[in-house]
């Protein structure tokens, strides 16, 4: 009986050693290691991020690069208020200029359903609802407003409301909330024109073909000041269809970048870069008039 002890004795023995031993060579927390992000446990480590190619940055926009979000159409060149922004927020998330890649997205393409072959897009998309359905969006980089521009001798030009532009012919770029603002806030009379692209648009309106477009602010200031001086900024909505705009980074949905591209706008916009870069390349979108 007791060597049956004994061999049961020795056998538990040995039993809780190698137990032990295990747990001591088990891997162990680092309390170093790089925090996750909250968009599917992807890392946020600098330049570390699990991105379309290894150790690049690839950034979506269309082309032309209209100023001035851009300039001489050319996103590369990091000038214009969203090349600035993109090449901040690649900085923040640990890649140099030198890693990060262009590609040609159009417009309604960057927030259509289906996959992505670039990290994130920016193009002035405006942050909805019904887009999220389809892509994810980082936080806001710029608060926007639509406006109404028009030649100086239209009967446009002295708009004052959203209804003394109601029997007028309007124009605006497919896919875009000035077209939703021409169609949900106006309400016109008449179907509005409606163009692939915003120098169509411009075109139209030098042309006398519309009486009026509807684009963001700071574009309008562009048109009037650089590209159609006979044209005039009639005023600004102070909402769009109630509600506060903000243009946002554009990601594929369910992006497990979408939590470090968020956290990089979040910080860009509290150490005061956006405001910095806002100033610096749109400080020529001074106030226009409110249209009620």
């Amino acid at each position: 009986m007791r060597s049956a002890t004994l061999a049961r004795s020795l056998t538990a023995t040995v039993v809780v050693f190698a137990a032990a031993f295990a747990a001591g060579c088990a891997p162990q927390p680092d309390p170093k290691a790089a925090p996750s992000s909250s968009a599917g446990g992807a890392s946020c480590a600098p330049g570390k991020l699990a991105t379309e190619t290894a150790g690049k940055l690839t950034v979506g926009t269309d082309k032309p690069a209209y100023a001035p979000w851009f300039k001489d159409d050319k996103p590369s060149n990091g000038q214009g208020y969203e090349s600035a922004v993109a090449y901040a927020v690649a900085e923040k998330l640990g890649y140099r200029k030198a890693d990060v890649v262009w590609q040609t997205v159009p417009f309604n393409n960057a927030f259509a359903p289906g996959e992505k072959k670039f990290d994130f897009d920016l193009n002035q998309i405006s942050i909805s609802e019904q887009r999220k359905k389809a892509v994810d969006f980082s936080s806001g980089y710029y608060d926007v407003r639509q406006t109404v521009v028009a030649l100086k001798s239209s009967k446009a030009a002295k708009a004052k409301s959203a209804a003394d532009l109601k029997d007028l012919k309007l124009g605006a770029q497919v896919g875009t909330t000035s077209l939703d603002v021409i169609n949900d806030l106006i309400k016109p009379s008449q179907q509005p024109a409606v163009y692939q692209k915003n120098d169509f648009a411009k075109a139209a309106l030098k042309n006398g073909q519309v009486d009026a477009i509807v684009v963001d602010l700071p574009t309008a200031f562009y048109i009037t000041g650089a590209e159609v001086p006979e044209a005039a900024v009639v005023g600004q909505f102070q909402d769009t269809l109630g509600k506060a705009e903000k243009f946002g980074l554009v990601l594929d949905k369910g992006s497990a970048l979408t939590g470090c591209v968020t956290g990089a706008v979040d910080a860009l916009s509290k150490d005061g870069t956006l405001a910095r870069l806002e100033k610096q390349w749109l400080a020529d979108a001074v106030a226009a008039p409110v249209l009620k």
